[in-house]
């Protein structure tokens, strides 16, 4: 199924074009619509059709995307897959103003599965829109800390990358009848797949191309904020952390520290391990054409340059 096709079929040309336009202009710029791929592997990887998960991974895209403007707008990020952002082609009202429609859109779309599944993929849906939320917050109260441990971290991050991942494959078993083993199974490959995405965008931040990345390079350490590369080199040793501290802001001291402590490298490895994690996950299902491209994508994923 295309879903770029299903996703352009959404008509965004109503009134007051100062609502709808931002919401087809965020949706057209693309991405890797993994949130919704997911939704319908998760159908398939149990042997069933995907046909009535549409509606649903549909809405998931909707949703990550209003997640996005609201988090450009708190970010303040200029760029977003190389356009400028909503906030700063309109204004930021208007990004939120949008965004906060874009969750509506999203809802109303999920009220379109089969009417039998409807209230517990709700209950899923519910359950993930509030963990994003808390995720996004403990980030934001991270800034302000500095006693964050990386176990704190990778909670941060399962709750505002991995559950959107994981409860896309959830919702798409649950909706082609998978068993509770089945649906656990590819639940628990989304988190550790969400977990190695977000230490691989971590890593990009410091270390990508920004032609291929889409923004600029070096934005999470300017921020201060307390990535995976970050509490790491902190925790190295105090004769490191404090010299972190001192050069916090530096983008090209704090790179240059990430290499010479071997952070660079046990990112790398991070990410390869949890990506393993991942795909071990996929063994209780039986194989078929569906986890073979669970276990591609991950491979794929692990190896992003944007």
């Amino acid at each position: 199924m295309d879903i770029d096709a299903e996703i352009r079929k959404l008509d965004w040309n109503r009134e007051p074009k100062g609502l709808y336009e931002p919401i087809g202009y965020a949706l057209a710029a693309g991405g890797k619509r993994i949130r919704p791929k997911l939704a319908l592997l998760g159908a398939l990887a149990v042997g069933r059709n995907e046909k009535d998960v549409l509606p649903a991974a549909l809405a998931l895209e909707v949703f990550h995307n209003f997640t996005l403007l609201h988090d450009d707008v708190m970010d303040k990020a200029e760029v977003r897959r190389g356009r400028p952002t909503v906030h700063v082609k309109w204004n930021e009202n208007t990004a939120i103003l949008s965004g906060d429609q874009m969750m509506i859109e999203a809802y109303k779309l999920l009220s379109r599965v089969p009417e039998d599944k409807l209230p517990k993929v709700l209950r899923m849906f519910n359950k993930m829109a509030t963990e994003i939320c808390e995720g996004q917050q403990l980030d934001v109260d991270f800034e302000q800390r500095n006693d964050v441990t990386i176990a704190e971290y990778m909670e941060m991050i399962r709750l505002k990358t991995s559950v959107l991942l994981a409860t896309a494959l959830q919702i798409g078993a649950y909706i082609a009848n998978g068993t509770d083993e089945e649906q656990q199974a590819l639940y628990d490959y989304g988190i550790n797949l969400g977990l190695a995405f977000q230490i691989q965008d971590d890593y990009l931040d410091c270390f990508g191309d920004p032609e291929t990345f889409g923004k600029a390079i070096g934005g999470d350490i300017r921020e201060g904020k307390k990535t995976w590369l970050w509490l790491t080199a902190h925790a190295t040793g105090s004769e490191t952390a404090a010299l972190l501290d001192h050069c916090a802001g530096n983008v090209e001291e704090v790179l240059r520290m990430y290499e010479e402590t071997g952070v660079k490298k046990a990112a790398e490895e991070e990410i390869a391990r949890l990506t393993k994690k991942a795909m071990a996950c996929l063994e209780v299902l039986k194989e078929n054409k569906a986890t073979k491209a669970l276990k591609t994508l991950a491979e794929k994923l692990a190896a992003r340059n944007k």
